[in-house]
């Protein structure tokens, strides 16, 4: 099935305030598009994805969305297209609709950029209702009683709560359906709130309601950047700007000894008679620093960057692996505080290469020495380490952004 996602970020954030577009905020491991958009991008069922922001290719919008590296990762064989808004939110979904008459994907999921907290269940049961309804929507019913009033503010009306929704986004319909609509609403002038609206107008069907999520918020007023707070987002005050948002990371890693192996540790050639077994060149060091860094900057793990079932990693240098994932972690706003390294080896005695090892690891991970240490403990001939038959090394890491 071919599921179209339209992501609505055109307007100005002038409700917002502030020299920066609500959707551009950092949020996590990026800002808040690229957040808005990872939940449908991890359900792995959008076929393509279509930005509406203020300009054509818009190299602001762009570099926003592929701030996180786990959006450009998922992003690396979707369509994905920049183009610009209209006067009207109804506007900009038009002319997204349009862009994607030639695609006519089967269904078609719209939701605003400035809501980054919903989940991926949220959106499966999105795409789950609109191929069952050809339309539906999440909403939440109101806490508050609802009342009707007229233009001199007395109530004409008393409505019942739970006869009433606040409808939230995604929006999913059959695309050939709302494009319609759409085309209609266009003809006729009108302006309306949002698609539910305009599919319930212009078909005899009408938009099925199902249970919405809480967390699913709008970023709208300047007090909505608590809500970015409360969701990992640096802390904006106005005295400092954007504080340090702090991460831990702990990697793990074992490896067996064996003969006929090179004993490579941080990077570093141990000169002894047994060297670590792996599918690369067996650097457990190496590979629990990429795992702690990974980890904590919320990017996945070595296994998932670098599967030992893809040939290509065979005897790999592990100084390389390392490097390629710092670089996706600096590419998400982080810097490194401090790493502490803990390595579990019976013999040979490993103080005499200490230095060489944390310089090594120093210039991988392009900081100074003494953010980096790693320190050597005997397991007092205790276990598989203890009996010379493994290595073991865990590796704890400070992030910050």
């Amino acid at each position: 099935m071919n599921i179209a996602l339209i992501i609505v970020a055109a307007g100005s954030s002038t409700r917002m305030g502030g020299k920066i577009k609500k959707e551009y905020l950092s949020l996590n491991n990026g800002t808040v598009l690229s957040e808005a958009a990872l939940s449908f991008l991890k359900t792995k069922k959008i076929s393509n994805v279509t930005i509406v922001c203020p300009k054509d290719k818009d190299p602001d919008a762009q570099k926003a969305f592929y701030s996180n590296p786990e959006t450009r990762l998922l992003t690396q064989n979707i369509p994905v297209s920049f183009i610009k808004g209209g006067a009207s939110r109804q506007e900009s979904v038009f002319n997204a609709l349009n862009f994607l008459q030639t695609e006519k994907p089967d269904i078609v999921l719209i939701h605003d950029g400035a809501r980054p907290f919903l989940t991926s269940e949220l959106v499966e049961a999105t795409i789950k209702n609109t191929v069952k309804y050809n339309a539906s929507v999440p909403a939440l019913t109101p806490i508050d009683t609802q009342k009707e009033i007229d233009e001199n503010g007395f109530i004409v009306r008393h409505l019942t709560r739970k006869m009433l929704s606040a409808v939230q986004t995604p929006q999913g319909f059959s695309f050939e359906k709302i494009f319609t609509a759409h085309q209609k609403a266009r003809i006729d002038g009108k302006e309306y709130t949002d698609d539910t609206e305009i599919f319930d107008n212009y078909n005899t069907e009408k938009t099925f309601v199902f249970d919405g999520e809480e967390k699913n918020k709008k970023i709208t007023y300047k007090d909505d950047v608590n809500l970015l707070n409360e969701n990992s987002l640096c802390e904006i005050n106005s005295k400092s700007g954007v504080s340090k948002m702090i991460r831990t990371g702990l990697g793990y890693d074992k490896h067996r000894l064996v003969e006929n192996r090179r004993l490579i540790i941080g990077g570093v050639e141990i000169p002894f008679e047994k060297g670590e077994d792996g599918h690369s060149d067996g650097d457990a060091v190496l590979h629990a620093v990429t795992d702690a860094v990974l980890g904590a900057a919320h990017l996945g793990d070595i296994g998932s960057y670098f599967p030992d079932t893809d040939p290509q990693y065979k005897n790999a240098d592990s100084k390389n692996l390392l490097a390629f994932a710092w670089k996706d972690v600096k590419n998400a706003g982080f810097n490194l505080e401090n790493l502490d390294i803990v390595l579990i080896l019976q013999s040979p005695k490993f103080l005499p290469y200490r230095n060489a090892v944390i310089k090594s690891i120093a210039e991988i991970l392009e900081v100074p020495e003494d953010k980096v240490f790693i320190k050597a403990k005997t397991a007092e001939h205790l276990g598989d380490a203890g009996n010379g038959l493994c290595l073991e090394v865990y590796a704890s890491c400070l992030l910050s952004k």
